[in-house]
């Protein structure tokens, strides 16, 4: 068996491994579907407040703080949302890549994750630009939503002509830091595959050191 091919029976195994195992989780824990949800939600709401403090530390002591202190509880729903329908597609590529006979189409379904991270961008300025909306007309100071749409479709254009202004690079840390949560699936395959291959060059390693002198 070559180095390359090692690797991807080491990295089918590991993601084997990994289904079984969650499988088994599901099967046995209670209501998984609403606790895997709230998860959810505490993680989109711990990276709203850490990207919010290391980014824009000054809003939370305005006279807006209110207004984002709110607006953090329905990007957390909403990022839940698409974070919950993400898993359950990811689980369903890992099922249909480890039923690929070649390596190609199993590389192929796992990096469908990449075109879900690029969503996932569009969805946290959707989540924005909704939840502020919301917050608008909970405070009774009401937008309309061509308002939002307006006021992030500027902080994009500010992004794309100029990104590496001091407030271009703050929103886009923002933005990472807001799509984390969505990245798992594709930093979770990167990270097994990397693992894969070290662990075959160790056993390629361990197994000339073996041989005859």
């Amino acid at each position: 068996m070559t180095k390359f091919a090692a690797a991807f029976a080491h990295w089918r195994g590991s993601l084997l491994y990994f289904q079984q195992w969650f499988e088994r989780r599901r099967a046995e824990t209670r209501f998984f579907l609403p606790k895997v949800f709230l998860a959810f939600v505490g993680i989109n709401l711990l990276c709203f407040w850490w990207a919010l403090l290391t980014a824009y530390p000054w809003l939370l002591f305005g006279h807006k703080k209110l207004e984002f202190v709110l607006t953090g509880f329905p990007v957390a729903v909403l990022g839940a949302m698409f974070d919950s329908l993400s898993l359950f597609v990811t689980l369903i590529l890992i099922d249909r890549a480890l039923s690929a006979k070649s390596n190609i189409s199993y590389v192929g379904y796992l990096s469908v994750d990449l075109f879900i991270a690029v969503l996932a961008t569009f969805w946290v300025l959707f989540a924005f630009m909704f939840s502020g909306w919301i917050v608008s007309l909970v405070l009774q100071n009401p937008e309309t939503m061509s308002q939002r749409t307006g006021l992030y479709q500027s902080r994009l254009a500010n992004v794309l002509e100029d990104p590496f202004s001091r407030e271009s690079l703050r929103n886009m840390y923002f933005g990472m830091i807001m799509g984390a949560s969505a990245l798992l699936p594709t930093l979770f395959h990167m990270g097994m595959a990397a693992r894969s291959v070290q662990r075959s060059i160790a056993e390629a390693i361990k197994l000339k050191r073996s041989g005859p002198a």
